[in-house]
């Protein structure tokens, strides 16, 4: 039966063929440049030497402006969408990515490195997570409540195995190539949506009276301040998507700061290359498919969408402690394979916000949860960072390199802490409904 419901989730996919695939090739496109970028960074930054403190700084402050601007864009975007349309959305957030690519491939020095971060930063702002939120609404748009975490899980696998080619292309590929096959893939993108996605809202179409520029303008921050705050208040008066908030926060303020430290602190402790990097992201990948797009779907109908959120936290606990206390050069592989699991933390999280939310809704739900993570993720680099750069100088107060990664870890048994405080909508509905009946009872029991 279980195979029989995978089997009909798959159906669900027709329809988002459009969507599905022109982001995979996103995917692919931008993956492939993830190993290079490391030893392009340091060799432009820091030549000839192993640890590059300014670039792990110059990656901190990065994260730190895109999680600033993120928390209005993100919510903003999501909102844009249910209003204006997903199409227009997407088609200019997979089209960020093409500019600093361009500049890598045409450049590698010190000043085009700088000029890389900056519109890199900017891409980042408007695409970084809204692709995902977006494409999300889009598929709820198709897909019945009851099949979504299936979709959405093997819409998360589509990306996993995205990564996977692209970690490919990564280790085989000669690195002048790199960046001008990576641009000419995302140039692909948008082309491919404009001719072929289609639109799933309905634009109401109104005439606007003649006025100002000023009213204009103040006409158009009146209503994106009343959108901002409907979507705070369909997030906070629901209690399943305030607790998944707090997950969401918890779980990104370590995952990020990991992420952005990472493959600095494994080229400084163990003298990793581009070659190894794509090793591990190439075995963490083919684990991932296997568990968003067979496990999860098979599982769900099971245990739901909690119990695996659970589970997921915990392999993401496990992952961050191991990589701290990474004592070979063989432990980070043991590490990365639990990524095989705590990926399942986004599809069942989208499944979660999404259930909870009305069909007119789901942009802004979404889009402020979105919101909410890159909070999470602004904050991050400003403590791992300075102290991953401190923990690998010779300044260190304690031998333990990986000391701001496990610091990290305790964000995430935060994040599993309010995950088990998750009651989904259901319980909630039955909760209040006996409440209504309890007092009934006590009047009948009074009377008989």
């Amino acid at each position: 039966m279980e195979w029989k419901n995978c089997g009909s989730g798959f159906r669900e996919l027709r329809p988002l063929v459009h969507l599905l695939l022109p982001l995979s090739v996103h995917w692919v496109a931008e993956q492939m440049t993830v190993s290079v970028l490391v030893d392009v960074v340091t060799s432009a930054l820091c030549p000839g030497e192993s640890t590059c403190s300014q670039a792990i700084y110059l990656s901190g402050l990065q994260q730190t402006v895109v999680g600033i601007f993120k928390m209005v864009v993100l919510p903003l975007l999501g909102q844009l969408a249910d209003e204006y349309g997903r199409k227009p959305l997407l088609l200019i957030t997979v089209s960020t990515s093409i500019f600093p690519f361009a500049l890598l491939a045409y450049n590698q020095s010190r000043e085009f490195v700088y000029a890389y971060y900056a519109l890199r930063t900017i891409s980042f702002i408007i695409s970084q997570g809204s692709i995902f939120c977006i494409a999300v609404a889009y598929a709820a748009d198709f897909v019945k409540e009851g099949r979504r975490a299936a979709v959405f899980s093997w819409i998360t696998g589509l990306f996993s195995a995205s990564h996977v080619i692209g970690n490919v292309l990564a280790r085989f590929l000669p690195g002048k190539y790199i960046f001008l096959v990576s641009i000419a893939l995302l140039i692909c993108c948008p082309l491919y949506m404009q001719f072929f996605l289609l639109e799933t809202v309905e634009r109401n179409q109104r005439r606007e009276q003649k006025s100002t520029f000023l009213a204009m303008t103040m006409k158009v921050f009146h209503t994106r301040y009343k959108s901002m705050v409907d979507a705070a208040t369909v997030v906070f008066s629901s209690p399943t998507l305030r607790g998944i908030s707090f997950v969401s926060f918890f779980y990104e303020l370590g995952m990020s700061g990991i992420s952005s430290v990472l493959f600095y602190y494994l080229k400084s402790v163990f003298g990793y290359n581009k070659n190894q990097y794509s090793e591990i992201l190439l075995m963490v990948g083919i684990g991932e498919i296997f568990s968003q797009i067979l496990v999860l779907p098979l599982t769900n109908p099971l245990v739901g969408e909690k119990v695996i959120l659970c589970l997921s936290l915990l392999a993401s606990i496990a992952y961050a402690l191991l990589y701290g206390l990474a004592w070979s050069s063989w432990v980070p592989y043991l590490s990365a394979s639990f990524g095989a699991i705590y990926v399942l933390v986004t599809p069942s999280t989208y499944a979660i916000i999404s259930k909870a939310s009305s069909s007119t809704n789901q942009g802004k739900a979404q889009g402020f949860i979105a919101g909410v993570k890159s909070v999470a993720s602004l904050l991050s680099p400003l403590a791992m960072s300075p102290l991953t750069s401190l923990f690998l100088s010779g300044n260190a107060p304690f031998n333990c390199k990986g000391f701001s990664i496990i610091v990290a870890s305790v964000c995430m048994i935060v994040a599993l802490g309010f995950a088990c405080l998750l009651k989904s909508e259901q319980q909630l509905t039955r909760t209040s409904e006996e409440d209504i009946e309890t007092p009934l009872l006590s009047d009948n029991q009074l009377a008989a």
